[in-house]
């Protein structure tokens, strides 16, 4: 016990350890790696950020302008996996290995090296989707769901490349998955039982589950459609007896959980964010648990809706329809808890809690489209419309990224001692609040008219749409560099920060003032027996 106690305190100083490079290749704090985790998701969301111009430029105006249409189609396919696989999931983790040890009273990880290891994995996997796009023949260009035959029969070579780095990024979410669970239910501090945890402990805890049923599905899938295209095999080519919609039902068997793996870490920062700027404590905490694991249960029962005109059976579409509106429930449940927290609270708005205020109303946006697309019937006239691209990017866009966001300003003082600009903090969140809007707000009329996604040109009717939607882009782009100026400001110095940054915070996290100050507290309280 006393040697594990004098081990940890070396970690923390970096007594033994290499300085320089050495130190982040090889470390095992969960900090330095969480910290990781934040910039590399960072970078790929300014790379696949680039992407996005790309796509936007092009559509600025009707007629082939700037790219070839292979080109176009190679950007819309990477820019899906890189902001998917890239930006929105590693981001979480570095949330999750920052704050999950602090907010249950743990010295790090349960498995500090398994950590390392699924984080430098991930450079390696996105290299080699990113390098697939100098190949002959180009990069993969399915669209980010790469439906068979597409990625199989009409694909070019650099399908093998793809299904290569999708391994490895899955590899990577299923050993972090591992660290969280085993961090969660075997190092919580004395007297903390499950119905105690914050709630971002718990969304992780049940993402984490999600992560681990759900990744090896789309292994499955990745490596079916390798098979399809390198060796002969046909089990989505339907001349050789396979079935190109049974790739369709496999991948979002996967792709729906994938969806929900994506923003309930997102209901857990902003379950810590209300209460503290509402200087209240959060309504219907065992509720908000609850409705968590019944939107992770459910999400097995709805990846269909994905599929409603591939011809499916009335009694499929019905079940389909009816689960997807079933899962609304829970999520609704969650948007009633938050504002029942904020109602008649003393709300202060500093900048996390514009970007959480933000979330609520724009992710309802974003629910409430989702529940016109669950309407078979409608679903037929929407499917592959611009009206799923504004569903789905104010879902992940307003959703999940501005939760990260938020969570990234409610944290940075705690991360860094130092306290942020707020001026170029709200610059950044009005900036990116108004030209988000701008961007994907008009899709939803683009798609009710009926222009078709994936496709870099389209009728003149929609030119003065994609306009408007083109110039939101290029300045929520732009903004998000507003973002990186205040991280790069804030790391390097400013106003110190106090050991409890934001009066209304609760909670361990909050109580922590420094790496050396909390390694002392859990000490003393005997977490280390846990160990």
């Amino acid at each position: 016990m006393s040697t594990t106690v004098e081990e940890t305190h070396h970690d923390t100083h970096h007594d033994h350890k290499p300085s320089g490079i050495g130190r982040w290749l090889f470390t095992t704090n969960h900090k330095d790696i969480g910290s990781m985790y934040l910039w590399f998701s960072f970078i790929m969301f300014l790379t696949g950020g680039a992407m996005a111009m790309v796509i936007r430029a092009e559509l600025f105006q009707p007629g082939l302008q700037l790219v070839e249409p292979h080109f176009f189609n190679q950007m819309t396919t990477v820019h899906g996996l890189i902001m998917v696989f890239g930006a929105v999931m590693p981001a979480f983790t570095g949330l999750a290995n920052w704050m999950i040890p602090m907010m249950i009273g743990a010295p790090d990880m349960a498995l500090p090296r398994m950590n390392n290891w699924s984080f430098w994995i991930l450079p390696f996997a996105f290299i080699i989707l990113l390098g697939s796009l100098f190949m002959e023949g180009g990069g993969p260009a399915f669209g980010w769901t790469f439906y068979a035959p597409l990625s199989t029969t009409y694909s070019s070579d650099s399908t093998a490349l793809f299904v290569f780095s999708i391994h490895i990024m899955g590899i990577s979410s299923i050993m972090g998955a591992i660290n969280v669970i085993v961090t969660i239910m075997n190092m919580r501090a004395p007297g903390m039982n499950y119905m105690k945890m914050p709630l971002f402990v718990w969304t992780w805890l049940i993402t984490a589950f999600l992560l681990i049923a759900v990744m090896p599905v789309l292994a499955g899938a990745v490596t079916m459609v390798l098979t399809d295209k390198y060796f002969g095999t046909s089990f989505f080519d339907a001349a050789g007896g396979g079935d190109p919609v049974m790739f369709q039902h496999i991948f979002w068997f996967f792709g729906h959980p994938e969806v929900y793996i994506m923003i309930l870490p997102s209901f857990g920062i902003i379950s810590a964010i209300i209460p503290a700027f509402t200087r209240k404590r959060l309504f219907g905490y065992a509720s908000m648990v609850y409705a968590t694991a019944a939107i992770a249960l459910l999400s097995f029962l709805v990846w269909a809706h994905h599929m409603f005109t591939t011809g499916m059976p009335v009694f499929a579409e019905l079940f389909f329809m009816y689960c997807t509106m079933l899962i609304a429930v829970p999520t609704g449940v969650k948007v009633f808890n938050w504002v029942a927290t904020m109602w008649r609270g003393s709300m202060t708005f500093e900048t996390p809690m514009l970007f959480a205020l933000a979330f609520v109303i724009l992710f309802t946006i974003g629910g409430f489209s989702g529940l016109m697309l669950a309407i078979t019937p409608v679903d037929f006239q929407y499917h592959d419309t611009y009206f799923v691209v504004a569903h789905f990017h104010y879902v992940l866009v307003t959703g999940a990224i501005f939760s990260i966001m938020a969570a990234s300003y409610y944290w940075l003082p705690k991360w860094t001692g130092h306290m942020y600009d707020t001026t170029l903090a709200k610059t950044h969140f009005w900036t990116s609040l108004i030209s988000v809007n701008v961007l994907f707000f008009p899709m939803h009329f683009a798609g009710l008219a009926g222009m078709p996604r994936r496709i870099p040109d389209y009728a003149t009717q929609f030119a003065d749409i994609n306009q408007i939607a083109s110039i939101g882009g290029f300045a929520f782009g732009l903004s998000q560099l507003i973002f990186l100026w205040v991280v790069i400001k804030c790391v390097k110095g400013g106003e110190k920060a106090a050991a409890k940054p934001w009066e209304g915070a609760e909670g361990l996290d909050s109580s922590v003032t420094s790496a050396l100050s909390h390694l002392r507290k859990t000490t003393e309280s005997g977490v280390m027996t846990h160990v």
